[in-house]
């Protein structure tokens, strides 16, 4: 229940001014008290533990908003409703809104139950409301945090969007610089940049604020969209703007996650479990696992590789014949779902659950959605008629207008449809009588036919794919589709990805949310009990369903190389947003060493992040060192997963440029050891007669008396001669030669193995330890080769010393 509270002080002041008397409307959480003046202006957001006011002054702070006919309108009055536990607001164009508010330990719900001629106003906009908060801003989650206080928005029905209408599209602006570290780093705009789009929690130069929206979608509109200047928004009934419904918290900082937690569970929003805790701070939240294809003939070697590893989930990348109706494909799953079913069953019993990827609303061109007959339901740009009757065998359409058909920046299928056919073109007249010209008829296998004159022509909207998209009804009916998929397999763990696709619908992340949320409340009891679900990109309301975001590809270079800075700007992303963390996807190559794989495990341990490990049959049989990098996973994995690193650990390898080892010790214990790593190259030269051709490389051994262990690698040529020389006077013989691509490893002891590319052993060169071992402190080593049978030929050497062993132990 709300209060009204007479501030007596300014009882002679008249009522519209900020200098006369005013009744405030008091709304309390157990930690927060919101105020709102008689104007409907937010007036106080306060921590009720400290008595602190995190309400920016010298800002407009409008309780709620409305558009209607382009001009938003804002409220001059605010006072107590006449039935209990409501507010009313008055707006400068005289019309009035009725809130419902409730009050609860956690968390204030409003609610738009009422508004003056509700089909008039265009959208309403809860906020937004300023803060000087701006040490933390979760743009996403909605919550923004200092150290000791945090105050959140979140949005309690699919509908209202967190976020302020930005955009016709509903697609929230995504800013430019990725790091948000330094509350400083200001643009010239006096906003903070961030890596994704800015929604529910935006940075401004006083701190920060916090919105939410709703917009009426009665009505069909012509907006910029999916790369097109003109795109035509279909309706979409629900209900309107009168149901928006928001709440808002505020709470000590280190109880923000528990809060929307709280909240979730009052509000009845999505809450899925995973392991009987909650999806969002379950450990298996974060967890690595195995991406490989399997079949249900080879799965029982797929599930001995996951279990291999040490890893739970098993997940196929790609097992659909087509997307849209998500037929498994007949090759691998004969019985199609049935046999789905028997992997994960057989699974189940080992421990190991399955999943499999989805592109969302993208829908193949051999799918039943499209072929033979297109359902009506496929996204469409915009439409025009036809000008005169065609046959079914005339490549030149007639057409009213070129306007949705002359756009090409997104168009990547160039198809329309007329009755039940698709036709593909390839230009349109420049100049009237228009038409569509070079036309194939009877696209991807539907019939030609004749049409009449006035006949509705429409293109179709794509994507880069090659694959057509949904409207908001078909959208539904495919997220059903997937729900279906997993409710009859007991498939556990999804991947949304594409799911930016949902923007075809021309409601932007509400199409996406329409997807995903579709989805999740058809699923049965069952799987919501225990389901991962993650996507490459996020958005408010979806955070409530999906476990993780987990997005950096792996296919643009080796391990460490490809996308690594995106990789960890993410872990800041996901922090501020209370998200658990992933890296991304790593592609295992037959060429791939257990120095790269350690590499990215030790990433994995600084951020507590959970990874996707890409492979195959192929490289797991022609990489020499598979069973090493599968021990290792499943060994990191299972440390990460106890939590036995110290902060001090992790923030030593949050250094992309240290390297660690970790060995088991026992069922529960482990040594851990850091990498000193020195990499060199030593390249062919040409000099002036008489100067050496000799490299010189200086390392430091920082613990004790130890063999110097080294990866001598021969890159695009052959190389000879090796000699290596140690602090100016230990000349050590070294009477071998490597082909391309060969290495030579030596990790101490009295041998070393020569490798081919992809680690397969070749031979065993034996070493004199002594003469390899080194003394503590700084150590000069002079190496130099012969080359051949290469352009650029060079010799890749890295020293490794090894750290003082740090034991760790499972609590």
């Amino acid at each position: 229940m709300h209060r009204l509270l007479l501030l007596l002080s300014l009882a002679a002041l008249s009522w519209q001014t900020p200098n006369t008397a005013s009744d405030i409307l008091v709304f309390e959480t157990v930690t927060l008290r919101l105020s709102v003046d008689a104007t409907g202006q937010v007036l106080e957001l306060v921590d009720k533990t400290s008595g602190k006011n995190y309400c920016a002054k010298d800002t407009t702070a409008p309780f709620l908003s409305i558009r209607i006919a382009g001009k938003m309108h804002f409220p001059v009055a605010a006072k107590a409703g006449k039935d209990k536990g409501s507010l009313v607001l008055t707006f400068d164009n005289g019309a009035q809104a009725k809130v419902l508010v409730a009050e609860k330990t956690s968390h204030l719900r409003f609610e738009l139950a009422a508004l003056d001629s509700p089909e008039k106003v265009e959208l309403v906009v809860w906020g937004p409301y300023p803060t000087t908060i701006g040490e933390t801003i979760g743009e996403t989650i909605g919550v923004v945090r200092n150290t000791d206080f945090a105050l959140g928005l979140q949005a309690l029905n699919p509908k209202t969007m967190g976020g302020y209408p930005w955009t016709d599209n509903d697609c929230m602006p995504q800013l430019d610089i990725f790091d948000q570290a330094d509350p400083s780093d200001l643009n010239e705009a006096g906003k903070r940049y961030v890596l994704y789009r800015v929604e529910a929690a935006k940075p401004e130069l006083f701190g920060s604020t916090l919105q939410a929206y709703c917009r009426n979608r009665e009505k069909e509109r012509i907006i910029a969209n999916w790369d097109h200047a003109q795109y035509t928004v279909p309706t979409f009934n629900d209900g309107g703007v009168i149901g928006s419904k928001i709440a808002l918290f505020g709470c000590p900082a280190r109880k923000a996650l528990e809060t929307i937690g709280a909240i979730e569970l009052a509000e009845d929003l999505p809450h899925p479990m995973i392991d009987g805790q909650w999806g969002k701070t379950a450990p298996s939240a974060s967890a690595a696992y195995l991406i490989m294809g399997f079949d249900e003939a080879s799965f029982d070697r797929a599930l001995a590789v996951t279990k291999k590893a040490g890893l739970r989930y098993l997940y196929h990348d790609g097992p659909f014949d087509t997307w849209g109706h998500f037929t498994l494909n007949k090759n691998a799953f004969p019985e199609g779902t049935a046999s789905m079913k028997r992997c994960v069953d057989k699974a189940k019993i080992q421990g190991v659950m399955l999943g499999v990827h989805t592109l969302s609303n993208f829908i193949t061109t051999n799918d039943a959605y499209v072929t033979p007959v297109p359902d009506k339901r496929l996204a469409n740009v915009g439409s025009s008629s036809l000008t005169a009757d065609i046959d079914g065998t005339q490549t030149e359409i007639p057409i009213a207008a070129p306007d949705f058909f002359n756009q090409f920046s997104n168009n990547n299928l160039r198809t329309v449809v007329i009755g039940e056919e698709l036709i593909r073109y390839g230009v349109v007249s420049e100049t009237p009588p228009w038409k569509l010209l070079e036309c194939q008829r009877g696209a991807f296998d539907t019939k030609a036919a004749a049409h009449p004159q006035a006949e509705t022509i429409s293109m179709l909207a794509d994507h880069g794919y090659k694959v057509f998209l949904s409207n908001p009804e078909l959208s539904i009916e495919m997220a059903k589709n997937i729900a279906d998929l997993y409710n009859k397999t007991g498939l556990r763990q999804i991947s949304f990805d594409g799911l930016e696709g949902n923007r075809s619908t021309g409601m932007g992340n509400y199409g996406e949310i329409l997807f995903t949320n579709t989805w999740y409340e058809n699923l049965s009891p069952d799987i919501r009990s225990h389901y991962i679900a993650d996507a490459s990109r996020s958005s408010h309301y979806f955070w409530h369903m999906y476990t993780r975001m987990n997005w950096g590809e792996p296919w643009y270079a080796g391990f460490r190389e490809s996308q690594t800075e995106y990789r960890l700007k993410n872990q800041a992303y996901f922090q501020r947003n209370l998200m658990p963390g992933m890296l991304g996807w790593f592609s295992m190559r037959p060429g791939t060493s257990v120095e790269d794989i350690e590499w990215m495990l030790a990433r994995s341990a600084a951020f507590n992040a959970g990874y996707a490990f890409v492979t195959n049959y192929e490289a797991l049989d022609k990489n020499g060192d598979t069973d090493a990098i599968l021990g290792l996973i499943g060994n990191w994995e299972k440390a990460r997963m106890a939590g036995v690193f110290s902060a001090a650990q992790r923030q030593r390898m949050e250094d992309i440029n240290n390297e660690f080892h970790l060995e088991s010790t026992g069922e529960k214990t482990w040594d851990f050891y850091q990498i000193y790593s020195y990499k060199f190259k030593h390249a062919q030269k040409v000099r002036q007669p008489g100067e050496p051709l000799y490299s010189t490389f200086e390392c430091n051994n920082p613990s004790a008396k130890q063999p110097m262990q080294f990866i001598l690698t021969a890159l695009d040529g052959d190389i000879s001669n090796i000699k290596f020389e140690l602090d100016n006077y230990k000349t050590i013989p070294f009477n071998i030669d490597l082909k391309k691509g060969e290495t030579i490893k030596y990790l101490g002891g009295s041998t070393a193995l020569i490798y081919d590319e992809n680690w397969q052993k070749l031979r065993v060169l034996r070493m004199d330890e002594a003469a390899w071992t080194i003394s503590k402190g700084k150590h000069q080593l002079t190496f130099d080769c012969g080359f051949s049978n290469g352009k650029e030929p060079v010799a890749k050497l890295e020293i490794r010393l090894t750290g003082a062993a740090e034991p760790l132990k499972m609590k």
